[in-house]
């Protein structure tokens, strides 16, 4: 099976999205909608058929699907690539939104929805993309090694498995060890200027890092403003 990455700049006619859609009333009309814009569509219908398609710059997923659970199919999909997810689902209930952002979907939308809040978060998503870190070097903090080139941390040697949120918080925090970054800054940065979705996923996400970490003092709270890293004592 060819694993789904991301490929052409979503700013362009031709993107390929990947629309997985069970329900014909919803994926049909999104499909027409989203290739008058400009989009190259592809639809299918099952968790199976979206992790065996070929590889789409843009995946959106539905989560009630016939056969995989929709975050099954998010976290097969984070797993193996970058491509960006958008959800796209009727769950609009505050700990859906958050499961599915730990599980490394990129954004959330809610049903019902117009085409153009879509295509706006689709490039929302896509500049996100574009835009991350790809420097050649490694951040050491204490027993902490982030390879900003390879997006691989280890920790005291051991690799440690981030998801793509968490390691786009994590290259934030340590591109300068001992300075606040202010929530909003990390909102903004990490997630998406015009985010709707609940603020609380930055402190699960930050939770997330101190636990898969190990050193939970090495990222620390800056009450009532933000986050830093420090170096271990």
């Amino acid at each position: 099976m060819e694993p789904v990455g991301r490929g052409s700049s979503c700013h362009r006619g031709g993107v390929q999205v990947l629309v997985v859609e069970d329900d014909d009333s919803i994926a049909t009309p999104l499909a027409i909608g989203l290739e008058r814009e400009g989009f190259t569509v592809h639809r299918v219908a099952t968790g199976a058929d979206a992790l065996a398609a070929e590889p789409p710059d843009m995946v959106l997923l539905d989560l009630g699907l016939p056969d995989i659970d929709g975050y099954e199919v998010c976290r097969r999909l984070r797993a193996r690539s970058d491509v960006p997810i958008i959800v796209v689902t009727a769950r609009g209930d505050e700990v859906d939104r958050v499961v599915g952002l730990e599980l490394g979907a990129d954004d959330y939308l809610v049903k019902p929805f117009g085409i153009r809040e879509l295509v706006a978060r689709i490039r929302a998503v896509s500049r996100r993309s574009e835009g991350r870190v790809t420097a050649p070097d490694k951040r050491r903090l204490g027993p902490v090694v982030v390879d900003v080139r390879t997006r691989k941390v280890t920790v005291d040697g051991e690799d440690v498995v981030l998801t793509r949120k968490e390691f786009d918080l994590l290259a934030l925090l340590t591109e300068e060890p001992g300075a606040t970054r202010t929530r909003d800054e990390i909102m903004e940065t990490v997630w998406d200027a015009h985010w709707y979705g609940p603020t609380k996923t930055l402190d699960v996400h930050v939770a997330a890092l101190r636990r898969k970490l190990g050193h939970p003092e090495l990222i620390e709270t800056v009450r009532g403003v933000g986050f830093r890293t420090r170096d271990a004592d």
